[in-house]
């Protein structure tokens, strides 16, 4: 039996089993796929997930990761621009996703990939996990850290679920700029991505006009968010896909947060999502495994962790929350108070930077 089992190797599970691996214990990693995927992702990294990334050994500058200096707020004609008050940087979830498994297995970890967890059940003391294959494999503590896949038997309920997109393109002049782009439905993120090139990524509630159109369709997607402001018609004039469709995720419940206590230490995306303008998803997700291992080894209860990971985001989350819901009901005046009060906006920048408690 296994002292830890921790279900997917993203950035959460893979930092739990680092943090976890190097404190003695040896967990065991299983990741569903077999082979590093992309992920529906902005792939950006603030300060505190540069921080985390550090503490577990993860050189970003060597990986090829570019500087982000500065966001853009865009609805209308309306635009506002200002630095960031932090270091940040772009680095593909493949190369991230491959260097953190890599740093699990080299600090001890049993890392098994191609396999995919149906059931857990707990019963005196211990958990019996099922394998796809029909296996069973039982341990004495579950980290669930599946991102934005539910496990059957822990859904994660929030009033409201949205469709997230991603689509890689060239012929983007974004330089070294983040930009927030208002489109029907809600808005659009567009960043710098290593190796040359932009990510353009959304989430959109279901049923937003023409959203089915551009989960399909590259040139859809493009003119959604391009009639959405001056300045992604601009940034996306010469626009040309990587891809011939793009990726796409469903049921994502941004502004969720875990309960107290669901028997099992839930981390990355399974613990609390974040509005995906404020970019520190994978921060989080680094900073609730870095939380959830301290735990377990200091000997502490799922619930504990749980509790205190949500007291730490709860404030965050509301300022987050706010900015969201501004964006969706008023972009201009937001991209306008982001232009006349830059000192409001990395204000609200910094309270957003929430995967620091684990680092």
């Amino acid at each position: 039996m296994s002292p830890v089992a921790i279900i997917g190797g993203g950035p959460a599970g893979a930092a739990a089993a680092i943090t976890l691996a190097r404190g003695g214990a040896v967990p065991l990693l299983l990741e569903r796929d077999a082979t590093t995927r992309e992920k529906v992702c902005g792939e950006f990294l603030g300060t505190d997930a540069a921080e985390a990334l550090a503490t577990l050994g993860i050189d970003l500058p060597a990986l090829g990761a570019v500087p982000v200096r500065r966001a853009i707020f865009a609805a209308g004609r309306r635009e506002g621009r200002f630095d960031l008050p932090f270091p940040a940087w772009s680095l593909p979830r493949l190369v991230l996703d491959e260097a953190l498994l890599a740093a699990a297995v080299a600090a001890g970890a049993d890392l098994r990939r191609g396999v995919a967890v149906t059931t857990t059940a707990e019963e005196g003391g211990a958990w019996t996990l099922r394998l796809a294959d029909g296996q069973l494999e039982r341990a004495g503590t579950v980290v669930l850290a599946t991102g934005k896949h539910d496990l059957r038997g822990f859904p994660r309920r929030a009033a409201h679920r949205s469709i997230g997109l991603k689509l890689p393109l060239a012929g983007v002049p974004i330089g070294d700029a983040i930009a927030v782009l208002a489109c029907a439905g809600g808005y659009a993120g567009l960043q710098p991505r290593a190796g040359g090139g932009a990510n353009l990524c959304l989430a959109l509630p279901e049923g937003t006009p023409g959203l089915a159109a551009a989960a399909r369709d590259p040139a859809a997607l493009l003119a959604l968010v391009a009639a959405g402001s001056a300045a992604g018609r601009d940034l996306l004039r010469g626009a040309e896909p990587f891809w011939a469709r793009p990726l796409a995720v469903a049921a994502v419940p941004y502004g969720y947060r875990a309960p107290g206590d669901s028997g099992v230490f839930r981390i990355g995306d399974q613990a609390a999502v974040i509005p995906s303008l404020c970019g520190d998803g994978i921060a989080m997700a680094l900073g609730s495994g870095l939380h959830a291992a301290r735990a377990i080894l200091a000997g502490q209860g799922a619930a504990w962790h749980q509790g205190a990971w949500d007291r730490h985001v709860r404030p965050g989350m509301r300022v987050a929350g706010l900015v969201d819901a501004a964006m969706g009901r008023v972009p201009g005046a937001v991209a306008t108070l982001a232009g006349w009060l830059p000192g409001v906006a990395r204000w609200a920048a910094r309270q957003t930077r929430l995967g620091g408690a684990g680092a």
